[in-house]
């Protein structure tokens, strides 16, 4: 659809901030026939969807997001061409693994019927739980992915993954399994949430994860997420939106005149650019808005692949380095009650087993990322290597090259990752049925032209888009009225 506008017109709307949030924002307004302009402070668009040499030459890295199973699963995505425009999703033979112990992972199959030779007798279990969720999970995603404060579209559906959701991860994995593999596996999987596994609702990450292993995978873009945000760039661009990179915005008294305002930024950058515009009561609660845990990360390139003690393990895309539940519980705890872990619970990922476009022949790329508190200026690069290395022997012999990021260095990458919340906010009950604030359209302001739509709106972190599109809803029907 060509946009309304005509130059020397008014804008319909201004996105600011071009992480795929903004983005899905702008073509969202942009099908619909207006005039969009996007104003992005970094030089390129993306946000958490950028690549870069980060340790040496034709070593490709992501910054922040590798892994994309809500991208393939997003009802927004999903609605768009994108392979068009270049993207191509690559699935690794597995697409997690846990390091259980020395020698031993437990490795998840896509394939629920085939998971017995891992899970043993926890099998039967596992596909009971999961099996409903994955062969309704084309009407169980939208309802997932939208505000959980409103009516849902399918009740019944939505009550089958809630109620086990509800419960914190530690309760639900003892409820459900017998056996220490599949309860460290899905202690792996709920640690995603940065919440501690014994908090109600950290078992709602786990079930997520868990449902998009086996419906759709854990997928990398090939030659990385930048290749995400170069899609939905060209998508806008074709769509006849304006793109503004390397434009900081410090007020919206700057921008031009436009007839509604969408920002792709935390509470905390709102009110540092709209606060002005905003009544005191819906200040203080931004102002209330809560943050979690950071990430310290380390880019690793490699001189061959990870030596896993446990070659299975080399299957999996996604492996979580932290031994038997509890101590992933214990990793968990000590980070949200503000401490360190001493055994961090691992996230890593091994990109360049399913895509070696990312390095150059024989060689690999890996990364992996901790929990620590927000704002820490802590150094885990020590902590997080030794665990590796505890399920990999030799594994620091084969890095030629490393780069790392401490919480308050991701916020400095990017300001929506406040003291390294890598999830725009934290996801706790309150946090996840009300987001950013108690209101019931959690998109809209008290001013009329001004609308949220990053990952500090529902459904929360990951690389999906949602928020964006449902954000560019509310704000396309109040232009309609006017």
């Amino acid at each position: 659809m060509t946009p309304r506008r005509r130059d020397g017109d008014r804008l319909d709307a201004i996105v600011v901030g071009a992480g795929p949030n903004g983005l899905a924002a702008a073509i969202e307004l942009a099908r619909a026939g207006r005039a969009v302009r996007i104003y992005e402070a970094g030089e390129t668009v993306g946000g958490g969807t950028r690549s870069a040499e980060l340790t040496l030459p034709g070593f490709v890295h992501d910054p922040c997001a590798s892994v994309h199973p809500l991208g393939m699963a997003s009802p927004f995505f999903r609605s768009l061409d994108l392979a068009r425009h270049g993207l191509e999703w690559v699935q690794p033979e597995a697409p997690v693994a846990h390091a259980l112990g020395p020698g031993r992972s437990i490795v998840l199959e896509r394939d629920l019927a085939a998971i017995d030779g891992a899970l043993g007798a926890d099998a039967d279990a596992w596909r009971r739980l999961f099996g409903p969720l994955v062969r309704e999970w084309e009407r169980l995603v939208p309802a997932i992915l939208a505000p959980i404060a409103r009516p849902p579209r399918h009740p019944v559906l939505l009550a089958r993954f809630g109620l086990p959701a509800v419960l914190p991860a530690t309760s639900l994995t003892r409820l459900a399994f017998r056996e220490p593999a599949a309860r460290a596996l899905f202690a792996g999987m709920a640690a995603h949430s940065m919440l501690r596994l014994g908090q109600p609702l950290s078992g709602s990450f786990g079930l997520v994860l868990g449902l998009l292993a086996h419906a759709v995978g854990w997928p990398l873009a090939r030659g990385g997420s930048a290749a995400i945000a170069s899609a939905l760039e060209a998508e806008a661009r074709s769509l006849g939106v304006e793109i503004v990179t390397g434009h900081r915005v410090d007020s919206l008294a700057a921008l031009p005149a436009a007839r509604a305002v969408l920002l792709d930024l935390t509470p905390r950058q709102v009110l540092a650019i709209a606060g002005e515009r905003l009544p005191p009561g819906y200040r203080r609660q931004l102002e209330g808005f809560r943050y979690g845990p950071g990430v310290f990360k380390i880019d690793w390139a490699l001189d061959g692949p990870i030596p896993w003690s446990d070659p299975a393990t080399a299957r999996a895309g996604t492996v979580h380095v932290g031994g038997p539940m509890r101590e992933v519980a214990t990793s968990e705890d000590a980070v949200g009650r503000g401490r360190h872990a001493e055994r961090p619970f691992v996230l890593l990922v091994q990109p360049t087993i399913a895509d070696p476009t990312r390095a150059p022949e024989g060689k690999h790329v890996a990364w992996a990322y901790c929990h620590v508190p927000n704002g820490s200026t802590g150094d885990m690069t020590a902590a997080i290597e030794t665990q590796v290395e505890r399920f990999a022997p030799g594994f620091r012999d084969l890095v030629l090259a490393r780069a790392t990021k401490n919480a308050q260095a991701m916020e400095a990458y990017d300001a929506n990752y406040v003291g390294g919340d890598i999830n725009g906010g934290v996801g706790d009950w309150r946090q996840l049925l009300f987001r950013p604030v108690v209101r019931w359209n959690p998109y809209t302001t008290p001013d009329r032209g001004i609308y949220l739509c990053s990952s500090s709106t529902p459904p929360g972190g990951g690389v999906h888009g949602m928020s964006g599109m449902l954000a560019a809803r509310e704000a396309e029907r109040a232009l309609r009225r006017t």
